[in-house]
């Protein structure tokens, strides 16, 4: 699994003209899901998302984590993260799950993020959405397990 993880001073995700998900200070993430993926990387990459220290603390250093800052997550689910880009003008995504797995996979990544944290929110896989954010700093890191 793949998840691109941005820190937000806020990010929301709009289908149909509502907004369907919305986060005040946190993560937004783009989530991958790739043929073969299990439920274990699922289980790793919420793990690295939740204790993954990308805020500032007193010293201006990245030593805090999602989980102490408390800050919101939005997961949004993105099939092109699985592209293969190393050539040719047009990706190609034979990595990527096929809807059934990566729906079910997506499905199970957030129904275990809202059971071990609160302030969880998310995009609708499969949807057309336009995702928003303001990336403070910017910090992007690009977590593959």
């Amino acid at each position: 699994m793949i998840g691109l993880l941005q820190r937000v001073s806020e990010a929301s995700v709009t289908v149909n003209g509502e907004i369907i998900g919305a986060i005040e200070q946190g993560l937004m993430v783009l989530v991958g899901v790739e043929r073969g993926d299990t439920e274990a990387q699922a289980d790793r990459l919420l793990q690295r998302l939740l204790g993954y220290r990308v805020f500032a603390d007193a010293d201006d250093k990245m030593n805090l984590s999602l989980k102490a800052v408390q800050g919101g997550l939005l997961l949004v689910p993105q099939f092109t993260l699985a592209a293969d880009t190393r050539k040719g003008a047009r990706p190609g995504f034979s990595c990527a799950a096929s809807p059934e797995h990566g729906q079910q996979l997506f499905d199970y990544f957030l129904a275990q993020a809202q059971q071990q944290y609160t302030n969880v929110a998310s995009g609708c896989f499969g949807a057309n959405m336009q995702v928003s954010l303001v990336n403070d700093g910017p910090v992007t890191f690009w977590l593959h397990v």
